[in-house]
């Protein structure tokens, strides 16, 4: 069974989070705050947070009688591939994940545990970026991008309707790196004028060629399969001046997943990320022309470094139709993204009552030139 890691308050004994306002730990039952510093040294010199095996089954008494199973079900083979179960120090109760979960709560006393087991793999995050904004903060973005969209069905602007928030932290990878090249263009510059009834076209074709390099920091690669990668990069930029060195304190209070895409896994990814980005810088100069476009291309990429990285977001869930709308906000700058669904009747009713008052517009202004 993994460790899990708990952060205790040193006043009351209560479960200890990250708040991201104070950027602070504090505890939900006292109030007590600690600043990181301070918090870290008091699990330096306590040994908070280890396993200390509160809570497991040390043994069973036989009762009288003989309790038979109803079912004489075992797993098999394959069947608890990817599944983890821990134990929860303060409650006893057990905790099953998939291998990829990082941080959760308990379900029975709603201890907030990090499975440090998860981060003790081949890599371990180098940088963390702290979540910035609360939950009510997502709630009010949801409100913000549900708003005002007169085809959005009427119960999306409930605030009871969301289904699940919950912060997690995302696993990236985090690429840096030069590239340089150079795109050949065919480009025209066409120019019209007309004299007298006769229109003239003059069409002047160029070939153009710019080189040069780009440098690249942190673009940012999600590496977990739970999380649509489209739906991630939608709510960048990520201000890495955040960034702080890893400490799993900071995930006390939400979730967090584990990578499970490899960093050469998601470098293709990043390389057309990049190559794509430096064509854009290349065209951007080619200006005053009617048409650019690209014949040859030749993009290197060199100095190429990543890192680890776990950055804030918080993720919004609802159903409506019995179809999934997932939305997404990032923790430190508060960009919310995610799809609407479309009312139709809605829509139908718009068209139908416009219809009616156009036509009535339309049969009043017919009597009004039939009585002039």
């Amino acid at each position: 069974m993994a460790d899990m890691m708990e952060y205790k308050c040193p006043s009351c004994g209560g479960a200890m989070e990250f708040d991201s306002a104070s950027q602070k730990m504090k505890c939900p039952y006292c109030g007590g705050e600690m600043s990181m510093s301070a918090f870290e040294e008091m699990q330096r010199k306590t040994g908070a947070g280890q396993d200390t095996g509160m809570g497991r089954k040390t043994g069973a008494s036989q009762e009288e009688g003989c309790w038979e199973p109803m079912e004489n079900n075992e797993w098999q083979e394959g069947e608890t591939a990817g599944m983890r179960v821990y134990s929860c120090q303060s409650c006893g109760g057990e905790i099953v994940a998939d291998e990829t979960t990082g941080a959760a709560d308990c379900p029975f006393c709603g201890n907030h545990v990090v499975m440090k087991g998860q981060f003790s793999g081949d890599k371990k995050p180098d940088c963390i970026i702290p979540f910035k904004l609360d939950k009510k903060a997502a709630k009010k973005a949801y409100q913000n991008h549900v708003k005002g969209k007169p085809f959005v069905p009427a119960v999306f602007g409930r605030e009871n309707h969301i289904d699940e928030i919950k912060g997690v932290y995302v696993p990236f990878w985090m690429f840096d790196a030069q590239a340089g090249g150079s795109v050949v263009y065919d480009a025209e510059q066409r120019r019209v004028w007309e004299v007298g009834d006769t229109e003239y076209t003059e069409t002047k074709y160029y070939e153009l060629q710019r080189s040069g390099s780009v440098c690249f920091e942190n673009i940012p690669t999600d590496c977990s399969k739970k999380m649509d990668d489209e739906l991630m990069q939608s709510i960048e930029p990520f201000n890495m001046k955040d960034a702080v060195p890893f400490k799993a304190a900071y995930m006390a209070g939400y979730m967090a997943d584990r990578y499970d895409e490899t960093a050469e896994e998601s470098i293709a990814r990043a390389r057309d990320r990049i190559c794509s980005s430096t064509e854009m810088a290349f065209e951007s100069t080619a200006s005053g022309y009617t048409s650019v476009h690209p014949k040859q291309r030749s993009i290197q990429i060199q100095n190429a470094r990543y890192r680890y990285a776990l950055l804030p977001v918080w993720i919004l869930n609802t159903q409506w139709k019995g179809k999934k709308f997932v939305f997404a906000m990032n923790g430190q700058t508060g960009k919310m993204v995610g799809n609407l669904p479309f009312d139709k009747s809605a829509f139908t009713k718009f068209i139908a009552i416009r219809g009616t008052i156009i036509g009535a517009v339309i049969y009043a202004l017919m009597w009004a030139i039939m009585l002039m």
